[in-house]
């Protein structure tokens, strides 16, 4: 396939412009008054499929930064268990959503503030009915897409989300080096892309295992998502050191495995690595340094992780197109879920 056939899918395309948007995510909560952290007990991040796994990945860089306690729950969870995740502590709930109509989301949020628990901020693209349920509303309308399966959309809101910790820490220096990833993303798209498809054209490949620590597993949950959506191929996301304990044992010659490798754990993370090379798998790391995609950008890892995310979403589109698929509408999906709850 060539660049040009490839313009003709909006996944593509909303790949390779993602960076706008992360642009625009950063300066929408440059602009917005936040709340303090020290006003709650505890923050949960919502949402439901990819804004699920957003929300795993930045709960736990919002702890990392604020010190306090942070944790994602899945909105169905939070509307039909909430007992189960929210205490008597004033809470501030963090609520994801690309359309911002998600049945489950809206409903919980709706819960939530009948309840009276705590404050509503939410990150979407579209300004819907979740958005006029929020105390703090951050609409990035750059992030919209036409495709079913999220790309653009679900970098610009994590990116937000990672901007609003940052910012909520007072860690005013992360948010500042946040204005670079634009324009590293961009490079890194540029330079990776035909190793994205080169890998994601390889049919021999049968199986995809997607390794990812601490903030970065939600990112390898949401990566591992997209391969599925896209190409029905049987994916995995793991922690490093997890896949250890029995997963390993799928590894053969027909199995890639992708690292997202850490700066303060990267030693443990690569012999992980080199470990399933040596059971006949085959490998592809991404990091700041020495790896297969890397990304040189010179910036704090707490505030770049979205650099592990286009070369990915590439590597998805490119397998689903030589597989014969169409990535922009994936079997049995649709872009938003609507429930009769």
């Amino acid at each position: 396939m060539t660049i040009m056939q490839a313009s003709n899918y909006h996944t593509y395309n909303e790949i390779k412009s993602q960076t706008e948007a992360w642009a625009q995510a950063i300066e929408l909560v440059r602009g917005t008054s936040l709340p303090e952290a020290e006003n709650y007990g505890q923050v949960l991040f919502t949402g439901c499929g990819s804004t699920y796994y957003l929300s795993r990945a930045a709960s736990t860089l919002y702890q990392e930064l604020t010190g306090r306690a942070a944790r994602a729950v899945p909105g169905g969870e939070l509307l039909f268990n909430s007992q189960t995740v929210l205490t008597s502590q004033r809470t501030l709930l963090v609520a994801i959503s690309r359309s911002g109509t998600t049945t489950e989301t809206v409903k919980a949020v709706e819960k939530f503030r009948r309840e009276k628990r705590g404050d509503v901020l939410v990150i979407s693209n579209y300004n819907e009915v979740l958005s006029r349920l929020a105390d703090v509303n951050i609409v990035i309308d750059k992030g919209q897409e036409e495709s079913v399966a999220q790309t653009r959309s679900f970098a610009s809101m994590f990116v937000a989300a990672d901007a609003v910790s940052a910012r909520m820490a007072g860690r005013n220096e992360l948010f500042g080096a946040m204005l670079e990833l634009p324009q590293v993303g961009s490079r890194l798209i540029e330079r990776y892309e035909t190793l994205a498809m080169e890998v994601g054209s390889n049919l021999d490949f049968d199986r995809f295992y997607f390794l990812g620590s601490g903030s970065r597993y939600g990112l390898a949950c949401e990566v591992n998502l997209k391969m599925k959506e896209m190409t029905l191929t049987h994916s995995e996301p793991f922690h490093f050191l997890e896949f250890r304990h029995g997963p390993m044992s799928m590894v053969n010659d027909k199995a890639l495995v992708v690292g997202m490798l850490s700066d303060a754990n990267r030693t443990h993370e690569a012999k992980v690595l080199s470990e399933m090379k040596m059971l006949g798998g085959a490998v592809l790391s991404l990091g700041e340094r020495d790896a297969d995609v890397s990304f040189a950008s010179g910036l704090p890892e707490t505030i770049r992780g979205v650099l592990y995310l286009p070369v990915l979403q590439l590597m998805a589109f490119y397998r689903s197109v030589t597989k014969g698929m169409n990535p922009d509408r994936p079997n049995n999906l649709t872009a938003v879920v609507k429930l009769d709850l």
